[in-house]
């Protein structure tokens, strides 16, 4: 598929006019707030927002109030018991799996219309993704959206240059001359693997008590 893609669409970014547009723009952040640090927010992050909100409540919905959902989270929590009680197991996967092909879709369109699209771009978002998934806890919703969290969180905070926060919150007497940045950005990836292998050392299950990998 890798490859496909790139025979469609070229090895290089796609952009759209879209990701560049602003919904509040660093100059009009300044302009109406009067602080000397500015803060941008895209029309396309914005859509990420009321998209994953809206797609969290529909999928909630689903799992809950569906019979088909039911079943789903019946065959999660106990396949014997489930197949004993009539659930086709080949429906529940079938089902799943074109839920997690829609869900990927948007995720991905969304990814894309915010930053870029490469053909080869899903290869460094595999691990954090498995990650999240991993200290949340295999097959427990929530945990998946805290474990997402957790790891870009995480991310974040270790890579982060915190220089010029604490230039605002220390004394001028005090303030740093370094870049205050625990690691370089390169190790991004780093940090969320070292977060996989200590959950699955010390909790396996998962924060929210997922299946054990």
């Amino acid at each position: 598929m890798n490859g496909l893609v790139r025979f469609i669409i070229g090895p290089n970014d796609q952009r759209f006019v879209d990701g560049e547009r602003f919904i509040i723009s660093v100059r009009e952040f300044k302009q109406l707030t009067g602080l000397r640090e500015g803060l941008a927010f895209k029309t396309t992050q914005g859509i990420t927002i009321i998209t994953a909100i809206l797609v969290v409540l529909i999928l909630f919905w689903f799992l809950n109030k569906t019979r088909t959902g039911k079943s789903m989270r019946a065959y999660s929590d106990n396949e014997d018991l489930a197949l004993l009680s009539g659930i086709n197991p080949e429906k529940v996967v079938t089902v799943t799996w074109l839920i997690v092909a829609a869900l990927a879709t948007v995720a991905g369109t969304l990814y894309g219309l915010d930053k870029s699209f490469k053909p080869f771009v899903y290869f460094s978002l595999l691990l954090p993704i498995f990650a999240s998934a991993i200290v949340g806890g295999l097959g427990n919703p929530i945990g998946a959206i805290a474990g997402g969290f957790i790891v870009a969180f995480s991310e974040v905070t270790i890579t982060y240059a915190w220089k010029k926060v604490l230039k605002y919150s220390l004394p001028e007497s005090l303030e740093p001359t370094t870049l205050m940045q625990l690691l370089s950005t390169d190790y991004k990836f780093a940090v969320s693997f070292v977060i996989l292998v200590v959950v699955l050392l010390f909790r396996p299950t998962g924060l929210f008590r997922g299946k054990a990998f």
